[in-house]
């Protein structure tokens, strides 16, 4: 790895010390009472080491390795583990930049891995070689000979959106929880000063809340800044951050369920959000703020061949499903198409949920106590991300057609899908 790949480790022992410190307060202010500077100097002398140590130790025990059929990967200390990835099974690879990296010209690659809950990482590596490195992963995984592999180089990419920083800061401002998060960091701290009259309580409180309201303003902005989606041979690219450099890839290919988002305040400019879920992968935002037109273009691109229907065609249930859900039932709505299942829920906060006949894994209809009375049951279908999108509240015997629609449709779009490849060699 790197050469500077020891100090992501040597902040450990630091962080030791400064965890005792935090969970017995009083005992350190006693004990920093009674510091002197020769203490200090002595304390200073042992830690600093011991942290450069335990990062040399780390960095020169990894080891990565590409073989004819595996990247093996092998870490730790004391406790030694080895993994053995599979190329076949990349399905994506992302690389990131923190600030710290972009300053020391380095990058850390993140691999996504069919059926891994955790990403493996390989941190740090010279930005150069990351990005090499990743080209030649992805041609190995799509079919490419290894001594041709790293000749393939990175697939040229052609951009579809940028997100402008005002769109983004326009967003982030007519959003809910910005603001919820902001008058809760505001109104409770004074409130619990006037009850207890506790500085520790209050700052126990008022700390978290803070932190809380500057993430979901600050923090997304600073995250989400220069938000760039590319299309490329390898899926679509994604490049995000102020300080901390993201690249990420979604493979179309994994795609299971695609959600379009639209808070009630962004209504007024037209503006949406869309997500995913991608089998295997914590990838889960395709753009955080577009214009509708341009979102659904995106959309067919993940999707290819699929147009999103819009809110008027979808069909509502009943209106005695006003019974089991008084008000809310108008938000849910349904319309399946020949290539997708779409669903839509939400008065106020709207999402509708669009998952391709191929990705459906099973189907299944649900009905309570309640709903048997009124003659409504739900249908779910379950996809390979570990995810169910339900239509609620349909007519008991459009539910049980339904049922058996939507069984006989994923059986033929699995066998007309394309495979989940990302290259063509």
């Amino acid at each position: 790895m790197h050469p500077v790949t020891p100090l992501r480790r040597a902040w450990a022992p630091i962080a030791v010390v400064i965890g005792w410190a935090v969970h017995d307060p009083g005992q350190t202010q006693r004990q920093l009472e009674r510091l002197t500077t020769t203490t200090l100097l002595i304390a200073l002398a042992v830690v600093v080491p011991a942290a450069a140590l335990y990062g040399f130790l780390t960095w020169w025990y990894t080891h990565f390795a590409v073989t004819g059929a595996e990247l093996r990967i092998r870490t730790g200390l004391v406790f030694r583990r080895t993994a053995h990835i599979r190329l076949e099974r990349i399905q994506a690879i992302d690389v990131s930049r923190p600030l710290l990296a972009r300053i020391a010209g380095v990058a850390k690659l993140r691999l996504d891995v069919v059926g891994a809950d955790k990403k493996d990482e390989l941190a740090f590596l010279g930005e150069r070689e990351a990005r090499a490195l990743r080209a030649e992963l992805l041609a190995r995984a799509a079919g490419f000979a290894p001594e041709t592999a790293h000749e393939v180089g990175e697939a040229p990419a052609r951009r579809l959106l940028q997100v402008p920083p005002g769109v983004l800061a326009g967003s982030l401002l007519l959003t809910g929880a910005t603001w919820g998060a902001l008058a809760a960091a505001l109104v409770v701290p004074p409130v619990l000063w006037v009850a207890t009259h506790s500085l520790w309580t209050v700052l126990a409180t008022a700390l978290p809340l803070l932190g809380a309201a500057g993430a979901s303003s600050v923090g997304r902005f600073v995250a989400d800044f220069d938000w760039t989606v590319a299309e490329s041979p390898d899926g679509l690219r994604i490049d995000r951050g102020l300080l901390d450099r993201s690249h990420e890839t979604v493979p179309p290919g994994r795609v299971q369920t695609v959600r379009i988002v639209e808070p009630l305040l962004w209504r007024t400019r037209g503006w949406v959000r869309v997500e995913l879920d991608v089998a295997g992968s914590s990838n889960s935002v395709l753009v955080p703020v577009a214009p509708r037109e341009i979102a659904e273009s995106l959309v067919a691109r993940v999707l290819p061949g699929v147009t999103v229907p819009p809110y008027a065609s979808l069909s509502r249930p009943p209106r005695r499903a006003g019974r089991c859900v008084p008000v809310w039932w108008r938000g849910h709505g349904l319309a399946v198409s020949d290539a997708v299942f779409a669903v839509r829920r939400g008065l106020l906060r709207r999402s509708l949920d669009l998952v391709p006949h191929a990705k459906v894994q099973s189907v299944r209809l649900t009905q309570g106590p309640w709903q048997r009375l009124w003659r409504l049951a739900d249908v779910h279908v379950d996809t390979g991300a570990d995810k169910s999108v339900t239509a609620r509240l349909r007519d008991a015997e459009e539910a049980a057609l339904l049922l058996r629609g939507q069984a006989e449709r994923s059986r033929t779009g699995r066998r007309d899908a394309l495979p989940d490849r990302w290259m063509t060699p």
